[in-house]
């Protein structure tokens, strides 16, 4: 496949701080629809939060992706739920619900508009894995998003770093874990410990999730 023609520079980590300028609130964005949240999200965003040195880094579960079967996600206030549970003791992490308050498709320009009026102090970063670095054209409104926002990939292997829009790209333990790996492994009866928090396998087994359709 013909490689892409660069654009802009790779961002490094450190170098993003120079380029926001003087230091404002600086928060993170890891969307998804999180069904289920694993350890593989929760090692990613602590990765980006603590190389960038933000304040804070938000799980925004979406309410409907543009781009997901809707039919096999479970209702938004079971996912929250886990989210809720896999987040609680990291002062790091937080959520941030407005996708969910909004309802509908769940559009990143949509919520980065919404977001930056209600905070206009904030500094915004939006965490997306490498494997989505080459489908940012087709995002939804791409040019004017990345007004609005600083896109963060997390390196990994087979992908390169290289897009026609500005990425901050940052370093992270490779976990190969996927949801629909942990539906299935549920659905057949197989063990996913380790794979996703105590508490989150403990409601999984409990609300008996993942056990028919999904």
């Amino acid at each position: 496949m013909k490689a892409t023609t660069l654009t802009h520079p790779v961002i490094t980590a450190r170098e993003s701080v120079q380029i926001l300028g003087p230091r404002r609130k600086q928060v993170a964005l890891f969307g998804g629809t999180f069904n289920p949240i694993h350890n593989g999200h929760l090692i990613m965003a602590e990765a980006v939060g603590t190389q960038l040195g933000l304040k804070q880094v938000c799980f925004m579960p979406d309410n409907q992706p543009p781009h997901v079967d809707h039919k096999d996600a479970l209702p938004a206030s079971q996912r929250l739920a886990m989210l809720e549970l896999a987040i609680k003791d990291n002062p790091l992490f937080g959520l941030e619900l407005c996708e969910l308050e909004r309802g509908g498709v769940s559009y990143t320009y949509d919520t980065m508009v919404d977001l930056k009026k209600l905070h206009p102090d904030t500094d915004y970063f939006f965490i997306i894995g490498a494997d989505m670095v080459e489908y940012l054209p087709k995002w939804y409104r791409i040019n004017d998003l990345v007004k609005l926002v600083t896109f963060v990939g997390v390196k990994r292997p087979g992908y390169t770093p290289e897009s026609p829009y500005p990425i901050v790209w940052v370093d992270a333990p490779i976990i190969e874990i996927s949801s629909t790996q942990i539906r299935e492994r549920v659905a057949s009866g197989q063990s996913i410990r380790y794979l996703v928090p105590d508490a989150v396998r403990h409601y999984i087994k409990k609300e008996g999730l993942y056990l028919g359709d999904h």
